[in-house]
Formats: structure tokens, C-alpha cells, sequence
């Protein structure tokens, strides 16, 4: 009976053990709360030194789960733009004293460029231009103003040269064809002569258009090329001289 009693004993002993041995493997197969801790800390540890700083980080709850309401604002750089160093470079309208101007006017449609002429001179008497330092030249047309203007700044004797005239539209093709050589000329004349010319030729559809813009509810547009000559003028003389 003690043998008996003794193998049963051992039998049931091996059986609990074989029942423990499957239990735990079992067991090893479905991760802790311990590893997933484990894991979480990992996943952190990994997020902090793989993801840039430009990338969102996100945060794991303490079961080791992403949590999409928990994702950390990503931090925009600030950039610092350093505008101590760029130098802005402008024209003066209060130093005009000493500056030499040329004023080249077309006598066509002389009931317009007079009046511009006019407005020219009187814009340079109060910016304080002497009146001996002012040459005035008349050409045929607009379509001169160019040549004449290039002869002037390649003199050496003024700051800058204004060219006024006045092409009214008609019923041919004759106002496209001057107006554009207008432009292209005095454009021309203050590249080739390296002294500002500046255009004050009036291109308008009529003469109402015209005469608006030689003193009347449009202003004065040979004022205007005035004040822009003397702008010119100085930032070429204070900024721009060889």
C-alpha cells in the first residue's frame, strides 16, 4: 500500500508539473503589463531620438497604445532676418541746388506741350534749380526727342534731361508708329548716354486726354517728369558716381 500510495503520489506530482509547464507557456505567449510598459518606454525613448524636432511627437499612454489626442505641437523655428545690413538707396528732392537739367520739348501739338514746359520749369524754381542751370531745347516733333536726348547726356553737362511731347491719337496707324519710337528713343538715349532721361511724352486717345494732363483735372505730367528728374539726378550723384 506505501508504494502505492508513493506512485500515486509521484504520478500526480509529474501531472502538476507537466499542467505548470503548459500554463506557463501558455502565459509567455500574451505579453505583460510589465512588457508593455517595457516596450512603451522603448517606443519613447526611440521617438525622442529618431523623429527631427520638425516632426510631431507622439505620446504613449502607459499601456504602451498611441494616443491621437495626445500628439505633442510641433514648435515652429522662428527665423531671424537681419535687416541691419541692406542699405536702401534713394534719390533726395531737397538737393537739387548745383544740379544741371535739360529739358528737350516737341512744338507739335504745341497748345499741350507748352503748358507741360511750363509746369517743368516752375517745379524746378521750387525745389530750389537755378535758372541758369536749365537748358530748354525745341525739336520738330516727338519723334526727335530721342536723338537729341542721347546728344545731351553724352555732353557731360547735365545731371539729367526731361523730354516732353504729345502724340494725340488720329484715324491712321502714324500715332502707334511715333509714340513707340518715342519711348524706344528716350529709353535708349538714357542708356547709351548713362544720364537719366526722363519720359514725359503724353499718349493720349484725344486732345481732351491731353490737355487734362498738361494742367488740368489731371494734373500736370511735365511737373511730374520734373521732380523725377531731380530724384534721379541725386541718386545718380550721391549714390551712383563713378
Amino acid at each position: 500500500m506505501a508504494a502505492a500510495s508513493s506512485s500515486s503520489s509521484s504520478s500526480s506530482s509529474s501531472s502538476s508539473t507537466a499542467l505548470l509547464h503548459r500554463l506557463h507557456n501558455t502565459n509567455s505567449s500574451i505579453p505583460s503589463s510589465t512588457g508593455l510598459h517595457n516596450r512603451s518606454s522603448s517606443l519613447s525613448l526611440l521617438s525622442h531620438r529618431q523623429i527631427s524636432s520638425t516632426s510631431p511627437l507622439i505620446q504613449f499612454s502607459p499601456k504602451g497604445l498611441a494616443n491621437p489626442l495626445l500628439v505633442a505641437p510641433v514648435e515652429k523655428k522662428k527665423l531671424s532676418v537681419q535687416t541691419e545690413a541692406v542699405r536702401q538707396l534713394t534719390g533726395f528732392l531737397t538737393k537739387a541746388e548745383g544740379f544741371r537739367f535739360a529739358i528737350v520739348v516737341a512744338r507739335f501739338n504745341e497748345i499741350v506741350t507748352r503748358p507741360l514746359l511750363e509746369g517743368a520749369l516752375d517745379t524746378f524754381k521750387k525745389y530750389s534749380v537755378r535758372e541758369e542751370d536749365i537748358d530748354v531745347l525745341w525739336v520738330p516733333g516727338s519723334f526727335e526727342i530721342g536723338l537729341v536726348a542721347q546728344k545731351l547726356g553724352k555732353s557731360g553737362k547735365y545731371h539729367a534731361i526731361v523730354c516732353i511731347g504729345a502724340v494725340v491719337r488720329g484715324d491712321t496707324t502714324h500715332y502707334d508708329a511715333v509714340a513707340n519710337t518715342a519711348a524706344s528713343g528716350v529709353l535708349s538715349a538714357g542708356i547709351n548716354s548713362g544720364v537719366p532721361c526722363i519720359f514725359g511724352v503724353l499718349t493720349c486717345e484725344d486732345m481732351d486726354q491731353a490737355l487734362n494732363r498738361a494742367g488740368g483735372k489731371a494734373g500736370n505730367k511735365g511737373s511730374e517728369a520734373a521732380l523725377t528728374a531731380i530724384e534721379m539726378a541725386s541718386l545718380f550723384e550721391h549714390h551712383l558716381k563713378d
